[in-house]
């Protein structure tokens, strides 16, 4: 990493960096002789926003207080410890040569907090995969079987809650904190699933559906939102990629549980009734889990903060990030959110709009019209065992998650996000080349399910993951809930309408044309990924934050 030349003294604009190293955590530097010189500052002394030479950022107190022999000589150069040196001169400013220096944060005090939260998408997947084999017999039993309309609405009444539940998320998380809210929000999951597995009538599946619906809508924002919040810098992408590990793996227990449902039919009940049980272990783990450090400096309980940021982060870390904190919300206020009007206005409108733009654009690359056919394109291959089939994609799913969390805090977000994309885009040639190929049916079912567990894997190593990671990332603790929520109702709304309109379209201009399509839009998403997104690995929120506001080069 290469290290800052030095400070300019003064408020200036942030200048561009050449390489994302260049752009270093307030935190990865120590000035010795700036420690010694901290105690004779006043401490109610406002941090001022400086931008380095090379493009770094570095924010430091203004010291009009030093000793007189401190600032006799216009320049006195101090000498370096541990590759650090400073110098002091007669404007009261320290200015810094600095390095890095090891860091004592781990993963390992944050795991069980991330664990805890990752449930949320653990019941996510679980209720995806959970109504995809026994559909069947839930119409048979309560007598809508064969009703097309009705097994549709059983299903697609899930999405209209998780919009609903996306809108309401936001707010409660700002008011009653993250950990409530979880614990609030398990409530509808927990009662849905029961409704469901008690259900005798149509109607009351549809109500219980509805209220799984809300509880997943909360928690698909939810869930990154805090995980963002209390990892380690160092280690939030990776711990980030637990949500899409999370609902990999509810998938495929569902999957794997429902397997009893081929020869029992009413099996389907015992599935749901277990929904609840990771809804009640969501309510009593979050009461042992950490507050966001974030949302508590927000609200103003700083004692609070500091403790939560020295369990989960260690102790070295604590000085730093307390000073990112007060910074950020001297600048934005303390428990003072912005309306939502003012998400069309600057400067909240562009990380809204970006939001906004990544769930679309990951909706319109295709996925669920991929794992929609996925069943077919195997059976035509010669894999009829639909429970093979469904395995098949969802170990592609979990070992692409695997991957990105080994990656995430290595390459990139951003890197990942394009290089996801660009793997969409090539499976959809693979499959655009299978359809094309009538007269080679061995060549073209090679291709077609190549090509399909290339796309889960590719997806599942950064469309998926970052796109939910990478949003919380790039907002200001007021802006966060309300632009997840945001960001959440444009990814529901494309879902709806890709699940209402993917049939019609491939009866009109056919399945080789709708590829042809997602695989340009697979590319317009690295345009945009190339043009609109910032890195941000390796920095803390707050610096995140002062990126957003600036000149900041990728």
């Amino acid at each position: 990493m290469a290290s800052a030349t030095g400070v300019a003294v003064g408020l200036q604009r942030w200048s561009s960096a050449q390489s994302a190293h260049n752009v270093h955590r307030l935190g990865r530097f120590v000035v010795a002789e700036q420690q010694r010189l901290a105690a004779r500052v006043q401490k109610e002394q406002r941090l001022e926003p400086l931008s380095l030479r090379d493009g770094s950022l570095w924010q430091v107190r203004r010291r009009p207080t030093l000793l007189k022999a401190q600032v006799e000589e216009e320049e006195s150069a101090v000498a370096p410890e541990n590759g650090v040196a400073t110098r002091v001169d007669n404007g009261g400013f320290v200015e810094a040569v600095s390095a890095p220096i090891e860091s004592e944060s781990s993963w390992l005090p944050a795991l069980p907090h991330v664990l805890t939260a990752a449930m949320a998408n653990f019941m996510f997947g679980y209720h995806i995969g959970v109504m995809n084999g026994p559909l069947e017999s839930i119409a048979r039993e309560l007598k809508f079987e064969g009703d097309t309309i009705m097994e549709g609405f059983v299903v697609s009444i899930f999405i209209v809650g998780a919009f609903l539940g996306s809108v309401g998320g936001g707010v409660f998380a700002d008011k009653l904190g993250r950990r409530r809210t979880f614990q609030l929000d398990a409530i509808p999951l927990v009662l849905g699933a029961a409704l469901s597995a008690t259900a005798q009538s149509a109607n009351v599946m549809i109500l219980g559906r509805f209220l799984v619906g809300i509880g997943i809508g909360v928690n698909t924002g939810l869930v990154p939102m805090y995980i963002s919040e209390v990892a380690p810098t160092k280690f939030r992408g990776a711990l980030g990629s637990m949500c899409q590990i999370g609902t990999c793996v509810g998938i495929i227990s569902a999957l794997l549980i429902g397997l009893p449902a081929e020869t029992d039919p009413h099996w389907w009940r015992t599935m749901l009734w277990l929904a609840t049980i990771p809804g009640v272990a969501l309510i009593v783990g979050m009461q042992f889990t950490a507050e966001s450090p974030r949302w508590l400096g927000k609200m103003g309980r700083w004692d609070e903060a500091q403790n939560i940021i020295e369990k989960l982060w260690g102790k070295g870390e604590v000085d730093v990030a307390m000073e990112e904190l007060r910074a950020a919300n001297s600048s934005e206020g303390e428990d003072e959110d912005i309306a939502w009007s003012e998400l069309i206005q600057a400067p909240y409108f562009k990380v809204a709009a970006i939001g906004s733009a990544l769930f679309a654009l990951q909706q319109f690359a295709g996925i669920n019209g991929v794992l929609y056919f996925s069943s077919l394109t195997f059976k035509d291959a010669g894999i009829t065992n639909g429970v093979a089939a469904s395995a098949a994609v969802g170990v592609a799913n979990l070992v692409g998650a695997v991957v990105a969390l080994s990656l995430m805090d290595n390459q990139g977000r951003r890197k990942l996000l394009m290089g996801s994309y660009g793997g969409m885009a090539i499976s959809m040639a693979l499959l655009v080349a299978a359809l094309g190929m009538p007269d080679n049916p061995d060549v073209a079912h090679l291709l077609s399910v190549g090509g399909t567990l290339l796309y889960v894997f590719t997806f599942a190593l950064g469309a998926g993951p970052v796109t939910a990671l990478i949003i919380p990332e790039l907002c200001t603790t007021r802006l966060r809930s309300k632009t997840m929520a945001v960001s959440l109702c444009t990814h529901w709304v494309c879902n709806f309408g890709i699940g209402l309109f993917f049939l019609e379209l491939v009866q009109r201009i056919g399945l080789q044309a709708v590829y042809t399509t997602f695989g340009v839009v697979s590319l317009l998403a690295i345009a945009f990924a190339n043009s609109y997104i910032i890195e941000t690995k390796g920095r803390s929120l707050e610096e995140i934050e002062m990126l957003m506001n600036g000149e900041s080069s990728k």
